[in-house]
C-alpha cells in the first residue's frame, strides 16, 4: 500500500475531501499539521507535528519523522499554501516528485514573483518594494494612482488594499503594517516587514486550475469570476465553470500562463493562477503551488466521479492517468462573504438556501460562538455555497439565490 504524508494546516477546510480521496485509492495517509489535534484519531504513528512556516526547520521534522519510524514515504502533498515550502524541501531530501524549493519561494513572495515575470519580459504591472519602516507620507507622493497593497505572503486577499489618492495609500500602508505584525501572519525575513506596492490592473479576472507534469501544464478549469474585484478591497465570491470566454481568448489565457509559470519555474502538482484581462492584454496576478482553497474544489467533477483531491493524489504517487476529462456540467462555489465584524451567534436560512434548483450543498464553516473577521484583516469566509446547472448563468443565479436566502446573527465582539 502507497503511503502519503498530507500537510494540513489546522485552519483547512478541506481534510475531509482529502481523507476520503485518499480512501477511495487505498493510500495509507500519515498526516502532518502544525497543531497534532487536527486529526486526533489519526493514531499509530501516522500523525506528525510539523512546523509549516519554516521550510527548514518543517523539512527536517519530516525527515525526522521518516528516519525514526523507518517508514517509507512515497508522497508528500500538501493541502494549503502556508505548507508548500515544507513539502518542497522535504521531498527533494526524500528524492519524490516535487516543485524546486526556489521556484516555491519565487511563487510564494508577491515581490518575487513580479520580479520573475518582469525579467522574463512578461506583461507586469509597475512595482516597488518598501520597508514597514519607511515614511508613509513620504512613499506616497512616490507613486501613480490608483495602486494596490499587498502583504508579500499572506493568501486569500487578506491585506491587499487599493488606494486611489495619497490619504488612502497613508490608511492602507499603516493597515497593512499592522496586518502582518499578528502573530498568525508573521513571517521571518523579507515578507515580514515589506509591504509591495503595484499599480492597479483593471478588467475582468478569471482563474485557471490545473496540474503540473513534468512542467507541463494540464488545465483542469478556467474559472469566470462574475463579480467585479475592484476594490478597495478584493474579496472573491463566485467561481463558475467552463468559462464564457470565447475559445481564442482562452488559449491566450492559458499560454500567457506557461510562460509565467515556466518562469516562476513549478513543474509538479497542483497549481492555481488568478488572472486579469484587459484591452492591454493578459496579466498574471498569482501563481500559486496548490489546488484552489476551501471547499471549492467541490464545484469540480470529473470522469467515473473522480474529484480535484484524487487527482492530486494520483499524480503525487503516479498513479496512472492523472487528467481524466471534466464533467461538461457546469458548476460554480460561492464563498460566502462575512459583511461584519464580531461573534457568530445564529445562521438563519441555511435549509431555504439548500432547497433552491441547482444547489448541491450550502455549507457554514465557521462555528457559532466564533470570531468573524472581514477583509482585510481577515481571511476566512462563512462558508460555501456549491452549485451545479444546465448553464453558467443558471448557476451564478443559483448561487445568488442560495445566498440571498441566508442570513446571519452577529453580535459585537467584546473583547
Amino acid at each position: 500500500m502507497p503511503r502519503l504524508l498530507l500537510l494540513i494546516p489546522t485552519t483547512s477546510y478541506r481534510t475531509a475531501d482529502f481523507m476520503a480521496a485518499a480512501g477511495r485509492l487505498g493510500v495509507d495517509i500519515v498526516v502532518g499539521s502544525d497543531q497534532r489535534q487536527v486529526l486526533e484519531d489519526h493514531a499509530d504513528g501516522r500523525t506528525v507535528t510539523i512546523d509549516l512556516k519554516d521550510a527548514e526547520l518543517g523539512a527536517a521534522q519530516i525527515l525526522g519523522y521518516v528516519r525514526a519510524r523507518r517508514r517509507a514515504i512515497d508522497a508528500i502533498v500538501s493541502v494549503d499554501d502556508g505548507a508548500t515550502a515544507v513539502a518542497a524541501r522535504a521531498a527533494a531530501a526524500l528524492g519524490l516528485r516535487h516543485n524546486p524549493p526556489e521556484a516555491i519561494e519565487t511563487a510564494r513572495n508577491k515581490y518575487r514573483f513580479r520580479r520573475a515575470l518582469a525579467d522574463a519580459g512578461l506583461p507586469t504591472p509597475t512595482f516597488h518594494l518598501l520597508s514597514v519602516h519607511d515614511d508613509a507620507d513620504k512613499a506616497s507622493g512616490t507613486v501613480s494612482y490608483p495602486c494596490v497593497l499587498k502583504p508579500l505572503t499572506l493568501a486569500a486577499s487578506r491585506g491587499v488594499i487599493r488606494a486611489d489618492d495619497q490619504p488612502a495609500f497613508v490608511a492602507a500602508f499603516r493597515r497593512i503594517a499592522t496586518i502582518i505584525a499578528e502573530p498568525d501572519a508573521a513571517t521571518p525575513g523579507e515578507a515580514g516587514d515589506h509591504i509591495l506596492v503595484e499599480s492597479y490592473i483593471p478588467g475582468t479576472e478569471v482563474a485557471i486550475e490545473g496540474l503540473m507534469e513534468g512542467g507541463r501544464l494540464h488545465v483542469l478549469a478556467v474559472f469566470d469570476k462574475p463579480d467585479p474585484l475592484v476594490g478597495p478591497y478584493f474579496e472573491e465570491t463566485i467561481y463558475v465553470t467552463p468559462s464564457r470566454l470565447d475559445a481564442a481568448k482562452q488559449r491566450e489565457i492559458v499560454a500567457t500562463a506557461e510562460d509565467a509559470i515556466a518562469a516562476v519555474g513549478l513543474r509538479e502538482g497542483p497549481l492555481h493562477t488568478d488572472i486579469r484581462i484587459n484591452d492591454e492584454g493578459v496579466w498574471l496576478i498569482e501563481v500559486d503551488a496548490r489546488s484552489i482553497g476551501g471547499q471549492c474544489a467541490r464545484s469540480l467533477q470529473f470522469g467515473a466521479g473522480i474529484r480535484l483531491e484524487e487527482v492530486i493524489l494520483r499524480h503525487a504517487l503516479g498513479l496512472g492517468s492523472v487528467v481524466p476529462k471534466r464533467q461538461r456540467r457546469p458548476g460554480g462555489v460561492m464563498m460566502i462573504p462575512i459583511p461584519r465584524g464580531g461573534v457568530l451567534k445564529a445562521v438563519h436560512g441555511l435549509e431555504e438556501a439548500r432547497s433552491v434548483p441547482g444547489i448541491e450543498e450550502a455549507n457554514i464553516t465557521i462555528p457559532l460562538n466564533h470570531r468573524v473577521v472581514p477583509l482585510p484583516e481577515g481571511g476566512r469566509y462563512l462558508g460555501f455555497l456549491i452549485g451545479r446547472e444546465r448553464t453558467p448563468e443558471a448557476v451564478v443565479a443559483a448561487l445568488r439565490e442560495a445566498h440571498r436566502r441566508i442570513t446571519f446573527d452577529i453580535a459585537p465582539d467584546r473583547r
